[in-house]
């Protein structure tokens, strides 16, 4: 029978760890949280915000779902994005992509995936994402691999816009409030992020 046994017993020993390096390490936060940023990031198990970041517990925010998505009429996100901005005062979002991603490979091989015939949370979510991919899906690079790997930046990129439209974002920046927000993605061989974008301020429309 599989027990929860193992997951308790590595707790207990990281926060022995914690409180031998530092006995004052769960105080600081115990009674209210400060967090610098909010992570949007993919739910896959490999993208651990927090570790990859080296972010102890009270600095970051976290959201994380299939193939980071922002999608405006996800009330589990949007409520997440308002709570961040307004009563948390965050100052930075970060809305990471990771190479690899299973979200965005479904997305690519929906109409051949028995998700195009179902109706289901996770089949409109896979059929959102394969339109956010949009012309990008049209492009043919000189290996699967290449093809998925650049379909995630287009993913971040299109998640992105979404992000800086987003009306609690809006809502800060026309308010004077420091915000910034950056899309990356995670190379999983390396380990390391890279910036593909950044903004600062709402855009002034051509």
């Amino acid at each position: 029978m599989t027990t929860l046994k193992p997951l308790l017993a590595k707790n207990r020993s990281w926060a022995l760890q914690r409180r031998e390096r530092n006995p004052d390490y769960f105080e600081k936060y115990l009674h209210q949280q400060k967090p610098h940023s909010l992570w949007i990031g993919c739910s896959d198990s490999r993208v651990p915000a927090e570790v990859l970041t080296g972010s102890h517990p009270g600095e970051l925010f976290v959201h994380r779902n299939i193939a980071n998505m922002v999608v405006d009429g996800d009330d589990n996100l949007m409520s997440v994005l308002q709570y961040a901005i307004i009563y948390l005062g965050v100052k930075r979002i970060v809305l990471c992509g990771h190479y690899g991603c299973g979200g965005v490979q479904a997305a690519i091989d929906l109409p051949q995936s028995p998700l195009a015939h179902e109706d289901s949370a996770l089949a409109r979510r896979i059929a959102a994402l394969r339109q956010a991919l949009g012309d990008g899906l049209s492009d043919e690079p000189q290996t699967a691999a290449e093809r998925l790997n650049r379909l995630v930046e287009v993913n971040v990129l299109a998640q992105f816009a979404c992000l800086a439209a987003a009306a609690p974002v809006r809502d800060a920046w026309r308010a004077g409030q420091t915000l910034d927000l950056f899309g990356c993605v995670y190379d999983l061989q390396s380990g390391h992020l890279k910036e593909l974008i950044q903004q600062s301020a709402e855009e002034s429309s051509p």
